[in-house]
């Protein structure tokens, strides 16, 4: 099938060309068809499988078509990352740049003031953040009295996140006669129950099972020891042909640590997690998909709306305590069918993480025996794991004290 036979505008499939899109993804094929009949919907979604132009290409087309009055906000989109939100306005701005509709993006970390002058000059699609959306409601400067498309993207994460009360809030003052579009990677019961607040009779969407991985994704599983996982991964970047890699770290301290030791060893890299300012976690991602950094070191929450045409490489440092992770996280290879490969490193308490993921997942990760720093360590003994939980919570009071000190300086 092509985009043509989807009874799209010319102007957006003019775009498309210009974008080099040419047969839309398995949602694509599902979701706008009903979406330009008015329907609500619910949707299955994994990362990678094209779910933004899924819903920005209808509703950009219903706008053109219909209510044309200035300064009012037609469409809402709310995702929980600003990544996210900013890819999905550069998204909107490329499918509809033969369009008449105006786009902005609103997120927190921020100064306000250039996203209220954007406001103030008339905007049809409004793309936020949850907190940045409420802050500038209760200041009187965003009216969502009109709204006719509403989208909630990335649900389950913005559940993990702690925005349900947030949402609340949001989905109470929009019009109750509204076109709404719902989309998840997972379906859990509470976001079954949020679906329901929000949707009016949904047609139902799933590409995918739940929670399954790419098939374009090679996977490999290293067992090391917490000891050798550097040395584990200089191994593996010497080889010259991993030239672009997302690197996860459960935390931000260990990741800005990876990033410090790889520098000493020559090699460029970055970090991006919820410490790093805005314009600092954009430098990073815009140096990274130019290739000017070769290793972007990231935590869950910050590396959910990253998407980066053809990335191959994503190494898991550790190995996520939430099986579900571990698919999101991979998920970032092996994009629009291209090829991929997802690197786990796993230290001895993570053993039953993996069992996890491979219930998940049903399937096996192949494992690498060829391996110069193979798993050697016992499993933490009662005493070592109480030490252990001992430290940690003294490095998290430490933590929260040099912050305070920091901001009373500020």
């Amino acid at each position: 099938m092509k985009f043509t036979e989807l009874n799209i505008i010319e102007p957006i499939l003019k775009a498309l060309e210009k974008q080099n899109y040419s047969e839309p993804t398995a949602i694509q094929k599902k979701a706008i068809p009903i979406l330009l009949e008015g329907n609500d919907i619910m949707a299955t979604a994994q990362t990678g499988t094209g779910k933004t132009a899924a819903f920005a290409i209808p509703i950009l087309q219903l706008l053109e078509k219909g209510d044309s009055r200035p300064s009012s906000i037609k469409t809402l989109v709310l995702t929980p990352t600003r990544e996210l939100a900013i890819q999905i306005k550069e998204s909107f701005d490329d499918y509809g740049q033969f369009l008449t509709s105006k786009n902005a993006v609103i997120f927190g970390g921020v100064n306000q003031k250039s996203q209220v002058d954007q406001i103030k000059k008339g905007v049809d699609v409004l793309i936020a953040t949850p907190g940045r959306l409420l802050d500038l409601m209760n200041q009187g400067y965003i009216d969502l009295k009109h709204i006719q498309y509403f989208v909630l993207d990335e649900a389950d994460r913005m559940l993990d996140m702690g925005f349900i009360h947030d949402i609340k809030k949001i989905i109470k003052v929009l019009p109750h006669k509204r076109q709404s579009l719902f989309f998840s990677a997972t379906m859990p019961k509470t976001i079954v129950e949020l679906s329901n607040q929000i949707l009016n009779s949904p047609t139902r969407i799933s590409v995918s099972p739940v929670s399954s991985t790419a098939e374009t994704i090679q996977q490999q599983l290293y067992y090391t020891n917490k000891s050798t996982k550097k040395d584990l991964l200089y191994h593996i970047l010497k080889d010259s042909s991993l030239d672009q890699v997302l690197l996860f770290d459960r935390t931000k301290h260990g990741a800005d640590r990876i990033v410090r030791d790889l520098k000493k060893k020559n090699i460029t890299a970055a970090a991006i997690h919820g410490d790093k300012a805005q314009n600092q976690r954009q430098k990073a991602l815009i140096q990274f998909k130019e290739k000017k950094i070769r290793v972007l070191v990231a935590t869950d929450i910050a590396a959910r709306g990253i998407d980066i045409d053809k990335l191959q490489y994503v190494i898991n440092y550790d190995i996520p305590n939430v099986a579900e992770t571990y698919v999101h996280r991979i998920g970032r290879s092996g994009r629009a069918g291209e090829s991929g490969l997802a690197i786990s490193f796993c230290e001895p308490e993570e053993n039953e993480y993996v069992k996890e993921i491979e219930k998940l997942i049903k399937q096996k990760i192949p494992v690498v025996n060829k391996n110069p720093f193979p798993q050697t360590d016992k499993p933490m003994t009662t005493a070592q794991k109480k030490e252990f939980e001992k430290e940690k919570q003294r490095r998290k009071q430490e933590f929260f004290a040099n912050r305070k000190k920091k901001q009373n300086r500020r």
